[in-house]
Parts: structure tokens; C-alpha cells; sequence
């Protein structure tokens, strides 16, 4: 029997683990799995635990309001140091980047847990874009013991590292497994905010953005971009903008965007409802990583709301393009999409390259398959 913690904090992490969890439990004759929620973003996560059936074993209930990262690093660390001192686990499953995940591959590494990282491999090599992701991932790497990358890309980053090609897994993306899932189950729009938005006869502009490192001027950029979008095709598109909760995004965004009649603030949607958004989109303007990667395999051409991305496959395959946060570049290729049927149509038709929808079924494979998956206790002290 092989004892496996996963551990999760965010609505992304969340969405990306809800696959390889539900196929850890397909095989309960052989893994005991147990899940662990930090509580960080308790009112985001909760829905998913109940769309994804989810199990909680362990809520750490750390959500603390205007929480730094060096909060959540260190609760974190102590408390999953705490279950792992008080429970036998033979591997610790982190997913990403966040710096949940890079606080508990520590917590597993100094315990002498052996680390699953799903989604090895990303880089940019800038450690301010994305930031702090860029430095959290590659902590993770530097602890992991099984690397479970999403594309051969992640796997040659690994490998420049000096990471060994016989602990890496090439799976695919396991939010393409997630997607697919809530994609193809029934969504009743009715009395819901999507209602009038899909009932528009506009072509849907569906707007997320609120990474760390944009905050200032170049957000401020972005949201003036978006506005000037939206004044330039006002009877053609509807802008749908859900707006994060971090003040810091809603003040500027509620400043820049709030009088137009063809955009619509909302708050954070719910993953069913995001999906279900997203297949009756035209296209996508983004800063967030899971939508540069869920977005293509419904058909969706992506641009990029960042300098730089991780998600190279995308931009190799023609499903994104990196138009920065300077509001011309915004405008000038978000007008070529709306205006090019060909150019829209190219993007739109490309293969998605971060899987089929099979990523959790090879992670668990893996794992089942892994030799010496026994716990050893490191000593105290250094």
C-alpha cells in the first residue's frame, strides 16, 4: 500500500489535482490517499470540492485577509510538517507552481517525504514573470523526486538541469482533464449572471486579469486597452470581465472599465460556469496560465496579457500569442482577430498541445509503478 498526501490551496491547484485525486481513489486497493486543503482561498475552492467531489481530510484553514507570501509559506511549512511528524505518507503530491506548493514539497523534503510535482518543467527563466511562481516552481524542482511534466518541452528544461530522464513523466496537463469533464456535463444558464451574456447577440471578449506583476501601470495599461477595445467595436463584442477579488484589481479596473455599456465586471465565476463561458466565447484575453492552456482545446484563439509566458507549446502550436500590456498592442491584435476571419480561424484551429485528457491516469500509473516509495524520517536539525 503506498500512502499519498495531496496537498492544495488554490482554485487552480485545486482544478489541476481534482483528476489525479479521483484516479488515486480508483485504485484504493493499492494508494491510500489523503487531501489536504491549506484554506487559503476557502470561498473559491469550497464550490470546486463539491463539483469535483472532493474529500478533505486535512483543512488547515489558513486564509488570513490581506495574507502575505511569507504567511503563507510559513503556515504552510509548519502545518504540513505537522501531518507528515503525526502520520506515515510515503509521497507528497504538489501541483504548479504557487507558493503553497513550494511550502509543502519543503515541508515533505525535510521530513524525508519523497515529492510528485504534476507540472515539472515550466519556465521562463525571469523570476519576476511570473512572479513568484518563476522561483516557486523551480524550488519545487530543486526537492522533487518525480516529475510528472506536461509536454517535451517541461521534460528538456528538466533535463538542462540536470534532473535524471528516468524520474520524469511526460502526462499531458491534467486541467485538460478537468476541462473535458465539466465541459460535457449539463449547465443550466438560466437565472444564473450568464444568462444575458450568452442571450447577447455580441461575439463574447472574455477578459481575465490580475498577476502581481503587472499591478500599477502596466494593469492600468491593460484595463485602458480593453477600454479602448470596447469603445471601438461597442455594437460588435461584449466585453465579460469576472474581476478578482484582490482590491488592487478591482479598484483600477472599476476606475477604468465600469461606464462602458458593452463590459460587464463580474465576480469570480465558478469553474462550471467559466467553462461553460468559455465555449461560447470568441476569444480569450488572459494573464492566467490555466486559461492559456484550457482555452485552445474548446477551440478559443488566447492572447497573452504578459511580456512572457511558460506556456511556449502554446505559442509554438499557434494557439497564443504574447501581445504584452501595452494598450495599442492589446487593441492592434485583438482588432486582427475580430476583423480577419482568416487570421481568427488559423488560431482558432490549431491542436492543443498540453494533452488529451488522459494526464491523470498516467501520473497514477506512474506512481504505482515508482520503485521504493518508502518513508524515511530525516532527523531534526540540519
Amino acid at each position: 500500500m503506498i500512502k499519498v498526501l495531496t496537498v492544495f490551496g488554490t482554485r487552480p491547484e485545486t482544478i489541476k489535482m481534482a483528476p489525479v485525486i479521483a484516479q488515486l481513489e480508483k485504485h484504493a486497493d493499492r494508494i491510500a490517499n489523503r487531501n489536504c486543503f491549506t484554506g487559503q482561498h476557502k470561498d473559491m475552492v469550497e464550490p470546486l470540492l463539491d463539483l469535483f467531489n472532493i474529500r478533505v481530510d486535512y483543512d488547515l484553514g489558513l486564509m488570513k485577509a490581506n495574507q502575505t507570501l511569507e504567511h503563507i509559506t510559513v503556515a504552510v511549512l509548519q502545518e504540513v510538517s505537522r501531518i507528515l511528524r503525526e502520520e506515515h505518507f510515503d509521497l507528497v503530491l504538489v501541483q504548479g507552481d504557487t507558493t503553497t506548493s513550494m511550502a509543502a514539497a519543503l515541508a515533505a523534503f525535510y521530513a524525508g517525504v519523497k515529492v510528485g510535482h504534476i507540472e515539472a518543467g515550466l519556465r521562463t527563466y525571469d523570476k519576476d514573470h511570473p512572479y513568484p511562481e518563476e522561483s516557486n516552481r523551480k524550488v519545487i524542482d530543486a526537492v522533487a523526486d518525480i516529475f510528472f511534466a506536461h509536454s517535451d518541452l517541461a521534460e528538456g528544461h528538466l533535463l538542462k538541469e540536470g534532473i535524471k530522464k528516468d524520474s520524469i513523466e511526460i502526462t499531458g496537463n491534467t486541467v485538460i482533464d478537468a476541462l473535458l469533464d465539466v465541459a460535457g456535463r449539463e449547465y443550466d444558464v438560466s437565472g444564473t449572471v450568464l444568462e444575458p451574456i450568452l442571450s447577447d447577440p455580441r461575439k463574447v471578449v472574455l477578459v481575465t486579469a490580475h498577476r502581481r506583476e503587472s499591478f500599477g501601470g502596466p494593469f492600468e495599461s491593460i484595463c485602458r486597452g480593453i477600454g479602448e477595445l470596447a469603445d471601438r467595436y461597442k455594437n460588435d463584442i461584449l466585453i465579460v470581465y469576472p474581476v478578482h477579488r484582490n482590491p488592487n484589481v478591482r479598484e483600477v479596473v472599476g476606475s477604468i472599465l465600469s461606464d462602458r455599456e458593452n463590459v460587464r465586471l463580474i465576480d469570480p465565476l465558478d469553474y462550471m460556469a467559466l467553462v461553460h463561458l468559455m465555449k461560447h466565447t470568441f476569444m480569450v484575453l488572459t494573464d492566467s496560465g490555466g486559461l492559456q492552456e484550457e482555452a485552445p482545446s474548446l477551440d478559443k484563439p488566447v492572447l497573452v496579457l504578459r511580456k512572457v509566458t511558460e506556456r511556449q507549446e502554446g505559442v509554438a502550436a499557434g494557439t497564443l500569442k504574447i501581445v504584452g500590456m501595452e494598450s495599442e498592442a492589446i487593441v492592434r491584435e485583438a482588432s486582427r482577430l475580430l476583423e480577419d476571419t482568416a487570421e481568427y480561424q488559423q488560431m482558432a484551429s490549431r491542436q492543443n498541445p498540453y494533452g488529451d485528457g488522459t494526464a491523470a491516469v498516467r501520473i497514477v500509473e506512474r506512481i504505482l509503478a515508482e520503485p521504493g516509495l518508502e518513508h524515511e524520517s530525516h532527523a531534526s536539525g540540519e
